[in-house]
């Protein structure tokens, strides 16, 4: 997960005293509201319940703080809320999860005990959900597959994603997946974006589960309608001949053989992104960007317009930095304010920093772990996590009562497929000893003008499955 905690909010308590609430911000969005005294109970309570050395938390203070020390502990506790968001075992804990749903909660007001809620499939049609706002992402999603009546083997097979979908020409852009420490209701009403909505999509990159769910009526139909809306979106190149025949198929709702014909297509099993710049194959490039079949896919816009193709296996590491607005490179770009940089295999030992300006680079670097994760627990027996039912824990809140909470959002996880990669990168970080590392000439130049600020640079060494024969 990727954190930060780029401001704060002054709050008054019920005694006239004024405290500071940091604002989290987790995957680009904002999520929740917390004191200090929360954000250290929470590393208490973690402590005690992980056998492992958690980063060290920034220390109390007996005097009220200056402004240069309150700005100094906001960026102590966004150093500390990123470290542990780059380790997977915090990622699943009961208690992390727990709190950020709780504090989610806390943070909004004006709540009703039981609200309404639309869950869209990709091709427009809804299923209304009575629920209560604290309901988390893994109990809708329960619910969502009651009403289609999707088996239990299947339901990791799918999850909730909040999108911006287009009726009248199709377009489709992912704004993130819904996780189960927040509550989609919560999420949903408090985003900013417009002609947003929650669907339901596959949450799988490898296209082989396909085999199986296009036996089952249930997901057969749900693989069939998102391939559909893709093919309408653009997502997925067709030719004329192709449309034809997949419009014939439509008309005959041959389901199973319209999915067999749209899975040799180009992009099939891709999240397509809006154009960005790119510093490869040279400065300033403008780029079109998919992630999908264990790569990161770039189509270069100009005159000889060719792609490129970054395979995972030959990913070091990433890592995510913020860029200071008032950016003079291109009109059409001045939104833009993220970088995702990547360590790539170029070539027999050497490695070299290729970076890509984008608003959704948050979003880049959730699918691009969500990939490894994929493959990584292939490699690993046993892999799932699992998690301990019916721990407990304490909860502080703003105000300072505190509430004993059992359980958390993950015991109800339908779709948690986290693997305990530490053994195979222990194992394998030895072999990059031997390798040059070099940064792209322009690795710090794909804006002009443009100076950077570090947002979430722990780079995220969760993937070296490159055989001995590539170094």
């Amino acid at each position: 997960m990727h954190f930060s905690i780029p401001d704060t909010q002054e709050f008054i308590d019920s005694a006239g005293n004024a405290y500071i609430g940091y604002n989290i911000h987790i995957n680009g969005l904002f999520h929740c509201t917390a004191r200090y005294k929360q954000l250290y109970n929470l590393h208490i309570q973690l402590s005690k319940d992980l056998d492992m050395l958690l980063p060290i938390f920034p220390p109390k203070k007996f005097f009220p703080l200056t402004a240069t020390q309150q700005e100094e502990r906001r960026l102590a506790l966004e150093k500390y809320i990123q470290s542990i968001g780059q380790n997977i075992a915090i990622n699943n804990s009961e208690i992390l999860n727990g709190f950020l749903l709780s504090a989610q909660q806390e943070s909004v007001n004006d709540l009703s005990e039981q609200e309404t809620l639309d869950i869209f499939l990709m091709n427009g049609s809804n299923i209304l959900l009575n629920i209560t706002p604290e309901e988390h992402s893994g109990k809708v999603l329960k619910r969502v597959y009651k009403h289609l009546k999707l088996a239990e083997k299947y339901h990791f097979h799918f999850a909730l994603f909040i999108i911006i979908q287009d009726e009248s020409s199709g377009s489709i852009k992912i704004l993130r997946k819904l996780q189960n420490f927040e509550s989609p209701f919560i999420t949903y009403k408090y985003m900013s974006s417009t002609n947003t909505r929650i669907v339901l999509r596959k949450n799988y990159w490898d296209t082989a589960y396909d085999i199986e769910l296009l036996n089952n009526p249930v997901t057969l139909n749900l693989l069939y309608i998102q391939a559909a809306a893709e093919i309408r979106s653009g997502w997925i190149s067709v030719t004329k001949k192709v449309q034809h025949q997949l419009e014939n198929l439509q008309k005959s709702e041959s389901k199973k053989e319209y999915l067999n014909v749209v899975r040799l297509l180009k992009y099939y099993g891709y999240i397509q992104f809006a154009p960005c710049y790119c510093d490869y194959p040279e400065r300033s490039s403008k780029v079109l960007l998919a992630i999908g079949e264990n790569e990161l896919n770039l189509r270069v816009l100009s005159s000889e317009e060719h792609e490129i193709a970054f395979k995972v296996s030959r990913m070091r590491c990433w890592r995510i930095t913020t860029i200071q607005n008032g950016t003079e490179h291109h009109k059409d770009n001045n939104e833009c304010s993220l970088e995702l940089s990547f360590e790539y295999l170029i070539a027999r030992n050497e490695l070299r920093w290729i970076t890509i300006v984008s608003e959704q680079a948050i979003l880049m670097s959730v699918c691009l772990q969500a990939m490894i994760d994929e493959l990584l627990q292939k490699c690993v027996v046993g892999s799932k996590t699992q998690t301990e039912p019916g721990k407990s824990w304490t909860y502080i809140m703003r105000d300072g009562q505190s509430r004993t909470i059992t359980g958390s959002p993950l015991q109800e996880c339908v779709n948690n497929n986290h693997s305990k990669s530490g053994p195979i990168i222990k194992k394998l970080a030895n072999k990059w000893s031997a390798v040059t590392s070099k940064k792209s000439d322009d690795s710090r130049s794909v804006i002009d003008k443009t100076q950077t600020m570090d947002l979430d640079v722990m780079e995220n060494n969760v993937f070296r499955m490159i055989g001995d024969d590539d170094l």
